[in-house]
């Protein structure tokens, strides 16, 4: 199966951004881009411009946020303690330490529980309920799991804990709370905004409980705690996510990355340190990149309590020890992902797919389960395909899927539920576990549900164009306009441009994968990086059309324009 051609979709000009650009007082092209992304008002775009917390919505909008902070008070009060049951990936951590710490700072007996993801799985098990249950009666509050989990809530409260649910993925259709559940995709939350990441929920009860101890004289002989000192760990588990970063995550996010630039916590520091990142330069891209899959790395290698005391721990050798060990299992993880991609690629060059489908489901045989959902992504993006990669051994196949835009692939296996022993996820990944026995049954299913849902032209990648912006015009300044509109990520893209007809004077490869060029245009001379783009040297010489980010290029103190390639073609003639 080749790799399908990716076309260049480039967004025409709207004839609506001057009266924009005018009434907000922005520029043309900032007013462009904001147009793009459905944002056609001065206010709306005074908002997204200057995100702030003031602007976040009040916490009575969850619906339970009530009931859930009584029983936190509940336990405060009586001296009940608290067990906070978290998720294993970078989510869930952070969404964990945050409480954890918050608890401590409010004096509150606190302990965590993070569970193994091969033994026990996502989300609550019984296993652990009657462990917390038997060893510390209280308070059980869940971050980033637990809407669905209602057998093991049933447990929970029959065992004598009280129950608080806070979480983000959403709910089966049949779901009827047993306790407090704090979740913006329950189907009768108000809270105006659906695309929180489970450390978001987790912040937002926070600051409710601060501000009912507040109300009741909590802190009148106690310290009261910051909650700003908290935003480093919500802007690292939003981005680690991949929830749209709009809205409530927008603002969230803005304030986090100015926290984590000055952050006094030890684990965090030594984590920019192990990565080579600066805390005054910790950028959106660093966190995605080179912080959060150090925490993931964990978790996917069934470690997940190192990444969470590397982000609780208040000693700086601590610290630094726990950072290498996360590095560590960083690389492993690495060289476990090389292997099994390798093996995919040596023994299903071409996945075994018959011309005009349009979903891959690959097995193999002792493949490590906590890579499989990175394989599924990279697979998925290479073929712009749903995909599902599955480990099989002792008559269970279990494994992750990934999926392409336009397809809801939780939505899709819904329908094939009886299939499966584990089933949960959203709409563009899922975990699965099913009996091999009805491997080809998910195979068809999966298929014949994609025959129903994707055209042929789904099946194409599209690279989303901003506009065209001839790389000769671009000034410090006008990069200084478009990164206004940071932070970027899902849902919030970083703009890509279109230049035409650049003169390649030099050509080179770098790191033995990349591309280094010199080019020209508009009578300027600038260099250009296409990362992973070293096959298509040498250039030197001939014109090619790029589509690419601007960006500063900082050099022994020097600064200079750069363009970040992410996709050249020869230039028409």
């Amino acid at each position: 199966m080749q790799t399908p051609k990716t076309a260049w979709i480039v967004s025409p000009p709207s004839p609506k951004a001057s009266i924009l650009a005018g009434e907000a007082g922005i520029s043309l092209l900032q007013a462009r881009l904001l147009l793009n992304r459905g944002i056609t008002t001065a206010e709306a775009a005074t908002g997204f411009l200057s995100p702030s917390l003031s602007g976040l919505t009040h916490p009575g909008m969850f619906k339970d946020m009530g009931a859930a902070v009584d029983r936190v008070i509940w336990a405060a009060r009586r001296g009940r303690p608290i067990t906070v049951y978290g998720d294993y990936d970078a989510d869930g951590i952070t969404s964990t330490a945050l409480l954890v710490r918050f608890f401590k700072d409010l004096a509150v007996s606190v302990s965590s529980y993070i569970p193994d993801r091969f033994d026990e799985g996502y989300g609550l098990n019984r296993r652990a309920v009657q462990a917390i249950a038997g060893s510390r009666r209280g308070l059980l509050v869940t971050v980033d799991c637990g809407t669905n989990d209602r057998e093991e809530v049933e447990l929970a409260m029959s065992s004598g804990l009280e129950v608080v649910i806070t979480d983000h993925h959403r709910a089966d259709e049949n779901f009827q709370p047993l306790c407090p559940v704090l979740n913006p995709k329950r189907p009768d939350c108000t809270f105006p905004f659906r695309g929180l990441a489970g450390v978001g929920v987790a912040f937002f009860l926070a600051v409710a409980v601060r501000a009912a101890l507040r109300k009741a004289g909590w802190f009148r002989f106690r310290g009261e705690p910051d909650l700003r000192e908290y935003l480093d760990l919500v802007a690292l588990g939003t981005v680690a996510d991949m929830v749209p970063l709009l809205d409530e995550n927008r603002r969230l996010v803005t304030a986090g990355m100015k926290a984590m630039a000055t952050s006094t916590w030890p684990g965090l520091l030594a984590l920019q340190e192990r990565a080579g990142i600066k805390p005054d330069r910790v950028s959106v891209e660093d966190v995605a990149f080179r912080l959060a899959p150090r925490i993931n790395a964990a978790g996917r290698l069934g470690k997940a309590r190192i990444g969470l005391e590397t982000l609780l721990t208040s000693d700086p050798t601590e610290a630094r020890d726990l950072a290498e060990r996360l590095q560590f299992m960083n690389d492993r993880r690495q060289e476990l992902e090389k292997r099994v991609l390798g093996q995919i690629e040596s023994e299903l060059p071409d996945p075994a797919v018959p011309e005009g489908r349009r979903t891959l489901v690959i097995q193999g045989n002792g493949w490590h389960q906590g890579v499989l959902g990175i394989v599924a992504s990279r697979i998925a993006a290479l073929h712009h395909r749903p995909v599902l990669v599955l480990d099989v051994r002792d008559g269970l196949a279990s494994g992750s899927g990934r999926s392409i835009e336009g397809f809801d692939l939780h939505r899709a296996l819904q329908r094939l539920e009886p299939l499966f022993t584990r089933f949960g996820g959203h709409r563009q990944a899922v975990g699965l576990s099913l009996e091999t026995r009805h491997l080809d049954r998910l195979r068809d299913g999966l298929e014949a549900v994609a025959q129903e849902e994707l055209t042929e032209s789904d099946l194409h990648p599209v690279l989303h164009v901003e506009a065209e912006l001839p790389p000769g015009l671009v000034t410090r300044d006008l990069i200084d306009e478009i990164y206004c509109l940071g932070p970027f990520g899902s849902g919030n893209p970083e703009p890509r441009f279109l230049g035409t007809g650049l003169d390649v004077i030099e050509s080179r490869v770098v790191g033995d994968r990349h591309l280094k060029l010199l080019v020209a245009d508009e009578g300027r001379e600038m260099e250009a990086i296409g990362f992973g783009q070293a096959g298509r040297h040498p250039l030197a010489g001939s014109r090619i059309d790029a589509v690419y980010h601007p960006r500063i290029n900082r050099w022994k103190g020097m600064e200079s324009v750069q363009l970040n390639i992410q996709a050249l073609d020869p230039a028409d003639e």
